[in-house]
């Protein structure tokens, strides 16, 4: 075959965890129905006093005092680009234990706002469906999934991804090397 011969596209290549039969636990974030695996969920708690942390990237909204421990809390609306998620009568964080990819980090339980939680599911791994590469919003790696219910999507999280302590670390270092990376509010 010539060098400069077009080569067929392959969508084995495309970077997709694969999503097993489980529990999952369905919310709401901006009108569209999210699932996360109950094994990454420790506990759901209504939304609360959250106290600021400067010089920390804008999904960061903030940690709670979670028994003694310091949890950062996640705002993902904001993780995925689109904001803040305003804050309501049943908006909750969900506490997320994350796996640290790196032996030099622990796992770390993340907070993350959303704005309701709905229900947990029980879900076939022939019910999930391969992430879209593209059309949802967010990006591609963030998904792991697809589950139809309710002539509806619900879009499966890859937690590894979406809450990736090394990233965020990356994301926070950024912003703290360069404070204008992060956009300021001006006050008249």
């Amino acid at each position: 075959m010539n060098a400069l011969q077009a080569q067929p596209i392959s969508n084995t290549n495309l970077a997709h965890t694969p999503t097993q039969s489980g529990q999952y636990l369905t919310f709401m974030l901006a009108q569209e129905i999210y699932a996360v695996s109950i094994l990454n969920i420790k506990e759901i708690i209504d939304f609360g006093y959250l106290t600021e942390v400067p010089m920390m990237p804008e999904f960061v909204r903030g940690v709670i005092n979670l028994r003694g421990r310091v949890v950062p809390v996640i705002d993902l609306l904001a993780r995925f680009g689109k904001g803040a998620t305003p804050i309501a009568k049943r908006t909750c964080i969900v506490i997320v234990e994350t796996d640290a990819n790196d032996q030099t980090l622990k796992s770390q339980d993340l907070g993350i706002i959303v704005d309701a939680v709905n229900e947990v599911v029980n879900i076939e791994s022939q019910d999930i469906e391969p992430p879209p590469s593209f059309g949802t919003g967010i990006r591609p790696d963030f998904i792991a999934g697809m589950i139809k219910r309710n002539n509806r999507f619900n879009i499966v999280l890859n937690v590894k991804r979406v809450l990736s302590v090394e990233e965020m670390t990356a994301i926070s270092q950024s912003t703290t090397e360069h404070p204008s990376a992060k956009p300021t509010s001006v006050q008249s």
